[in-house]
């Protein structure tokens, strides 16, 4: 099971790359096929109105934590 520890964000604000805690950096595709595949703590994913499957934080009072929030991967 691995945990994102950072995230990449292209020039309009999307999520498109995640850091994963085995240090691998994967792709939106990849990450959501992880997480289909229950590969992937503290995530859901949903669909965008557009169709297109995303990953999204599992709702908590912890803000620090919500997948936007998390640092930009270096």
């Amino acid at each position: 099971m691995f945990k994102i520890l950072s995230v990449k964000h292209d020039n309009n604000g999307e999520i498109i790359e995640y850091k994963l805690s085995n240090g691998e950096v994967v792709g939106k595709q990849e990450a959501v096929k992880l997480a289909e595949g229950g590969q992937i703590e503290d995530v859901t994913v949903g669909t965008s109105k557009y169709g297109e499957k995303f990953l999204r934080s599992v709702p908590d009072a912890d803000k620090k934590n919500n997948l936007d929030n998390l640092p930009e991967i270096e």
